[in-house]
């Protein structure tokens, strides 16, 4: 999928992230920020490539700040930012 605009889903809320996408030229660049990036900031990065694949995503920049929010919600977040930066709104 090629993204086509920028999006923003989630909220800065306790248990919650905001995903930040935007199009980009030729790769997948991700930036984390976390209140538990010591813990568990491999598995997120891990978790948005793995949504970023799953959609054919190739080529995007994407902003994680996360406030402890669970792996489901991140990809929850990240998919409906990929599907909204692809013109689908969601």
């Amino acid at each position: 999928m090629k993204l086509v605009q920028s999006a923003m889903v989630g909220s800065l809320e306790s248990n919650d992230c905001l995903v930040s996408v935007y199009p980009a030229r030729n790769q997948v660049d991700i930036a984390v920020e976390s209140i538990v990036f010591a813990q568990f900031g491999e598995a997120i990065k891990s978790t948005v490539y793995s949504v970023c694949t799953e959609f054919g995503v190739s080529a995007a920049r994407i902003k994680i700040q996360d406030k402890g929010a669970l792996d489901c919600v991140i990809r929850a977040r990240v998919e409906a930012a990929i599907l909204r930066a692809g013109g689908d709104h969601v």
